[in-house]
């Protein structure tokens, strides 16, 4: 379903919604290219283990750590990753289709070149997410915090933001294609706005960016010195 914005269809987001098939617990630890399939993985401390090249297919994760977990160029498909928690996560060079991710808590993600597709990010909060250079379709942020995200470089289509909180957002070089961020609670872009051309924002979130439009076109924007005197209306451009 598309919405309209300034006479323009903006493409919604296709939302996945993760069915799982009765899930079989794992209790074990993580292994470099391991192949996890129709698995439960419930509050386990999966904290520095090695997981690089790992695929994880009809999974859930469920109130597991995840500090300094090594998950580079894993595949996560048709999971659920809920109540996860932890810093330095590396998924850098990942793949996430058709995954939905709650309530987690986590900073400092590596998600670099990272592939999203089909992905919910629903509740939570991301600190500090390196999101560079990744690519992003089919993606929705409902409800969550991201503090600080890193979206440099990033190509993003179809992506919306739904009712989140985001700040210190850095868009440089970033490639948007009906991109969503209406509804964003608090938006704080410090760098790349120039990047939003793909993008559509409200009426209150330009107002409230206009300081950073400036800023980005070499604008001063200053008020007129107190007592300064206004040239009454019709002079201008006569002399005495």
């Amino acid at each position: 379903m598309a919405t309209r914005s300034g006479g323009r269809a903006v493409a919604a987001a296709r939302r996945v919604e993760v069915r799982l098939p009765p899930l079989a617990a794992y209790e074990g630890g993580l292994e470099p290219d391991g192949d996890y399939d129709g698995l439960a993985f419930t509050g386990l401390d999966l904290a520095g283990q090695e997981g690089a090249g790992a695929r994880f297919l009809d999974c859930a994760l469920r109130e597991c750590a995840v500090d300094g977990t090594r998950l580079t160029g894993a595949r996560v498909l048709d999971s659920v990753l809920s109540g996860i928690r932890g810093v330095g996560t590396d998924l850098a060079g990942a793949s996430l289709r058709d995954v939905e991710i709650v309530d987690a808590r986590l900073g400092g993600t590596q998600l670099h070149g990272a592939v999203l597709m089909g992905v919910v990010v629903k509740g939570g909060k991301i600190d500090y997410p390196n999101l560079r250079s990744a690519k992003l379709k089919d993606v929705v942020f409902e409800g969550c915090v991201l503090n600080e995200p890193d979206f440099g470089g990033a190509v993003m289509e179809r992506v919306e933001f739904r009712d989140c909180v985001l700040t210190g957002a850095d868009f440089t070089g970033a490639r948007m294609k009906d991109v969503d961020l209406r509804t964003v609670e608090r938006l704080e872009i410090v760098r790349g706005v120039d990047a939003l051309s793909g993008a559509v924002i409200s009426t209150a979130q330009l107002f409230d960016l206009a300081p950073v439009f400036a800023a980005q076109l070499g604008v001063r924007v200053e008020d007129r010195p107190v007592g300064g005197e206004a040239m009454p209306y019709g002079t201008r451009g006569k002399r005495a």
